[in-house]
């Protein structure tokens, strides 16, 4: 059976607090809010841009992410170019967030690709990274997939 072209659909992340999850995702990414409930026992939140469906939040857990257990690694956005990277970092930077590494980096020794690798309010890694552009920086990550090891 041959499988047609398969692309990623929305991406859903269970957050501890949905407000705070809303602004944060908003200001970074600037998506809108397409849909949501913020009370009562089943909150969430439907962001996305120009009415497509993108990120789902579930306020629906405590504590923070675990990067010790099975599941999702980090999730990543795509960008044009590494200027609108940087345009990111920079509004990350004003938001105070934990970055993995220094700036942009490339996502491996010779690439050209890469970005900026940091976590949400609840400890989940994201990055946000261009196809080319990062070439004139170092691999934080010697022998292996910088966004593999953050």
């Amino acid at each position: 059976m041959t499988t047609p072209a398969l692309q990623t659909g929305h991406v859903a992340l269970n957050v501890t607090d949905l407000a705070r999850s809303i602004a944060f995702y908003r200001q970074v990414f600037g998506f809108e809010t397409l849909a949501e409930q913020t009370d009562g026992e089943r909150r969430f939140a439907f962001l996305g841009r120009d009415g497509a469906l993108v990120l789902t939040l579930w306020q629906q857990s405590g504590g923070a992410f675990p990067t010790d257990r099975p599941g999702l690694h980090h999730l990543s956005f795509q960008v044009p170019d590494i200027e609108a990277v940087r345009r990111h970092e920079a509004v990350l930077r004003d938001l105070g967030v934990r970055f993995a590494y220094d700036g942009v980096v490339p996502h491996g020794e010779g690439a050209s690709s890469g970005g900026v690798f940091f976590s949400d309010p609840d400890g989940i890694r994201l990055e946000i990274y261009a196809p080319t552009g990062a070439e004139t920086s170092s691999a934080p990550v010697q022998g292996a997939p910088t966004c593999g090891f953050f």
